[in-house]
């Protein structure tokens, strides 16, 4: 799968009668298309980028809940999230981690102890665990040693979770077409395609690879596309439900910003929640929340009042570190498909709630967080249901996952925390990848958790397409390195240009038009 001429395969077995096509290969499509392998079903996902391209590889990488969510009377949103939060850890380990998170107490600051005691206790409940824990104010500059002591009367402990989005849709997509499903990327849905009764019926595809095109039939068209729902939904007279909302993030070198765990902070501008947590042997802080007013089919990037915005954060709750903003490595922004209410609030306020839609025979799922992509999964089969009653119902008790295998024997030359997380990035397929490896290849990036052996197994077996897809979504060190990895770019040439079959004018095409994604949409320097 994904190696050599695998995009001429697969496009030439696409011209048949579908049960259903996906739309959107972020996290939610992925999932759709995982679910429906296990009904039996011939469903293809296209996806118009790359895998993961959109918000599901810029996201904060947390799989939580969201105290914040809580506190503004989302009560459903949360307790769904807790739920799944803990069915995916248990799911998936080594791609989905606990994680601790630190949470300080301030001298006439909100919440005091006692609100933050009492949102933690529901937090818990909602998880059917008890996970809290205060610390007096030592005890918590023990664990948070950089925080601002000023006014700190202590801290609480809680727990969330942690994952590598991108890595996360890829294992999902990646098992789905092991057990029967079909994916490819840089396919767009030009057209809907419509019967007598102007019910959908299929799609129009076009390579963007080739230009090649095609008109597919389906029982069931599902558009999983996220911020870009309402796009498909005009073609169908839907009115606009969308609100695309900026997430930005700032990517710092884990000595600089040293954490052994997250810190949840809260703004002294606005009182919002900002994330600092470890990540991959860097340190990542955000996000921000604002309209989206960007094109959304560009690269999202962070903009200079975000920058500052976060900065602000991390100077007030971090004031001995002296961050400035040349110590940042890296940037990324998410665009989330935030379902309108129309009250004019501000974005932060907005529900994550999902939302589920049938329009003239198209069944459009958007809205929600990474967090509830299998129940937002199986709230569009369901739906589909109604278009086609046929269609079996889906299992809320199917896994998401593959058991992870049983002989482990070719991962022993890893450390424990190695080989757990190839488990979890790349499950059954881990050994191979080890197996896979050249000399001194099971060695780390120096800064990063990335073995070099990554890059050569992506390059020749998950589908990469440009440059980027494999140094943004299938590895991460386009984020986790200075200058986008630039500096070390001839050493990784060296390991996938003959696995990807690159000629060297190739090569350098793609390295320029990396740069300038990086440097449009993921530099410090904006």
């Amino acid at each position: 799968m994904w190696q050599g001429k695998w995009r001429d395969n697969v496009w030439s077995q696409l011209d048949q009668p579908w049960d259903i096509i996906v739309i959107g290969g972020g996290i939610t499509g992925a999932g759709i298309l995982r679910q429906a392998t296990h009904l039996h079903l011939r469903t293809l996902l296209i996806e118009k980028n790359d895998f993961a391209w959109g918000t599901s590889s810029r996201s904060t990488k947390l799989v939580h809940g969201g105290l914040r969510y809580l506190a503004q009377g989302q009560y459903s949103v949360t307790r769904e999230s807790v739920r799944e939060r803990e069915w995916l850890m248990k799911q998936a380990p080594g791609l989905i981690n606990a994680l601790g998170f630190l949470f300080g107490i301030y001298q006439g600051e909100s919440p005091n102890r006692r609100a933050a005691a009492i949102g933690l206790a529901v937090y818990d409940l909602f998880g059917h665990k008890w996970a809290h824990r205060y610390y007096k104010g030592d005890d918590f500059l023990m664990l948070a040693p950089h925080i601002n002591q000023e006014r700190l009367k202590g801290g609480y402990r809680y727990f969330d979770a942690v994952t590598d989005d991108a890595r996360m849709v890829l294992r999902i997509i990646r098992e789905a077409v092991d057990a029967g499903g079909t994916a490819l990327n840089y396919v767009a849905a030009e057209k809907l395609l419509l019967d007598r009764e102007g019910k959908v019926k299929g799609v129009v595809v076009r390579d963007r690879t080739t230009g090649r095109t095609l008109e597919l039939k389906a029982r069931v068209v599902i558009s999983a596309t996220g911020a870009w729902a309402d796009q498909l939904r005009s073609q169908v007279g839907g009115s606009p439900r969308i609100r695309p909302s900026r997430g930005s993030h700032l990517v710092f070198p884990a000595w600089r910003l040293p954490v052994a765990q997250a810190i949840t902070l809260v703004h002294p501008r606005d009182k919002r929640p900002v994330f600092v947590l470890p990540w991959e042997g860097a340190t990542l802080a955000g996000t921000t929340d604002l309209d989206h007013k960007q094109p959304l089919d560009e690269e999202p990037h962070v903009e200079p009042e975000e920058i500052e915005y976060i900065m602000e954060a991390l100077d007030a709750k971090f004031p001995s570190l002296r961050l400035q903003a040349k110590d940042i490595m890296a940037t990324f922004s998410g665009v989330r498909p935030i379902v309108a209410s129309g009250k004019g609030v501000d974005p932060h306020k907005e529900s994550r709630a999902h939302i589920v839609l049938e329009e003239s025979g198209l069944v459009t799922i958007t809205g929600g967080k990474l967090t509830t992509f299998r129940p937002m999964a199986l709230d569009a089969l369901r739906t589909a249901r109604r278009i086609w009653p046929a269609m079996a119902s889906p299992d809320g008790n199917a896994p998401m996952f593959e058991p992870l295998p049983a002989d482990l024997a070719g991962l022993t030359r890893l450390d424990s925390y190695a080989r757990l997380r190839l488990l979890g990035r790349y499950g059954t397929h881990a050994p191979a990848l080890v197996a896979a490896a050249a000399h001194e290849e099971l060695d780390v990036i120096p800064e990063t958790d990335t073995l070099w052996a990554e890059l050569r197994w992506a390059a020749r077996n998950e589908g990469v397409v440009h440059l980027d897809d494999l140094l943004l979504r299938r590895v991460r060190i386009g984020l986790l390195l200075s200058q986008g990895a630039m500096p070390i770019m001839e050493t990784i040439r060296a390991i996938v240009q003959p696995e990807l079959g690159w000629d060297d004018a190739r090569w350098e095409a793609e390295v320029a038009a990396y740069t300038n994604i990086w440097s449009q949409a993921y530099s410090p320097l904006v």
